[in-house]
């Protein structure tokens, strides 16, 4: 067994969700989870399959964000990985609709932060270990950070 870092290219201005599933139709019911719950949004969803010929399925609303959701598929190469790259939405918008699709087993982030996907590779393909996300912390908050956070959390909408 043989475990490798692989960087994550998140597109600037974009946000990543990554994930297991277990069917091809998973990529059209996440195309269509994110397209309801935040029309607005640009994105690119690419699902690995595990069986048959093993493509990576691909659908979204702005091709850029759909080769990067693919091109990543295809360096972590885990199958039933699914990418979503998300732009113009935060992932806390769609991130519960998408934990409730049926197909979806897990989610294992959800981040604009540089970002590695610990893989290992055996004799029959490759999966997903866990990932890195950004950053070890360096110490506990302090007053001024946590009045910076509050302040934060407002400027962006997500508290009164």
């Amino acid at each position: 067994m043989e475990l490798q870092a692989v960087e994550v290219d998140i597109p600037e201005g974009s946000n990543l969700i990554l994930g297991q599933a277990h069917f091809i139709k998973t990529v059209e019911d996440l195309y269509e989870i994110i397209r309801t719950t935040v029309p607005e949004a640009s994105f690119g969803v690419a699902l690995a399959e595990a069986s048959g010929p093993c493509l990576v399925r691909v659908e979204g609303n702005d091709e850029a964000l759909m080769k990067a959701a693919a091109a990543n598929a295809v360096a972590i190469g885990a199958g039933h990985l699914f990418i979503i790259v998300l732009k113009g939405a935060y992932p806390i918008s769609v991130l519960n609709q998408i934990k409730n699709c049926p197909e979806v087993c897990s989610v294992w982030c959800a981040t604009a932060n540089p970002l590695q996907v610990i893989v290992t590779r055996t004799a029959q393909g490759k999966g997903v270990v866990g990932v890195i996300d950004g950053f070890s912390p360096l110490m506990a908050e302090g007053e001024k950070d946590r009045l910076e956070r509050k302040q934060f959390l407002r400027k962006i909408g997500y508290k009164l």
